[in-house]
């Protein structure tokens, strides 16, 4: 089934993003396990899982389109180096996905491709949870304070 062209870049573009929160979300994990907050990486580590499953989605839509998913455009990774930083980096990384989504939804649906626009909007409503779980996270930090919310973060174990 031959799909738009615009309506492919959308979702490839959707894509790209998805594979750079991917790696950044599984490096924060790491970190952030390396430095004694197990729980809080193992949520962030979760997060990298979902947008996998997400990235698969797009890249069997854009195939079942006759498209050629792009797996060659990576944009450049936020990498955080206190808690704070990456919960920051990770929350730009969902506004950066969202902005996507939005343009794609609209793009689908000038093109008339509801499928594409129903997929897009279950990956908006994912992205938006965690955007908010994020913004959640660094609301406690401006709260508490870095250290407390360190200390408090570590008492999760």
């Amino acid at each position: 089934m031959q799909g738009d062209r615009q309506v492919i870049q959308a979702l490839n573009k959707n894509l790209g993003l998805l594979l750079i929160s991917i790696n950044q979300y599984f490096l924060h994990a790491r970190i952030l396990k390396n430095w004694g907050f197990e729980e809080l990486g193992e949520a962030i580590c979760k997060q990298s899982i979902a947008d996998m499953k997400a990235a698969d989605a797009l890249i069997e839509r854009i195939l079942l389109l006759e498209g050629l998913p792009n797996l060659q455009e990576y944009g450049k990774i936020l990498v955080g180096e206190s808690i704070e930083e990456i919960i920051r980096c990770d929350a730009q990384s969902e506004k950066n996905k969202h902005e996507a989504l939005i343009f794609g939804i609209t793009a689908c649906e000038t093109q008339r491709d509801f499928v594409s626009r129903d997929l897009l909007e279950k990956l908006k409503d994912t992205n938006e949870e965690h955007w908010d779980w994020l913004d959640t996270q660094l609301s406690l930090i401006g709260d508490m304070g870095q250290e407390n919310y360190a200390q408090y973060a570590a008492q999760e174990d």
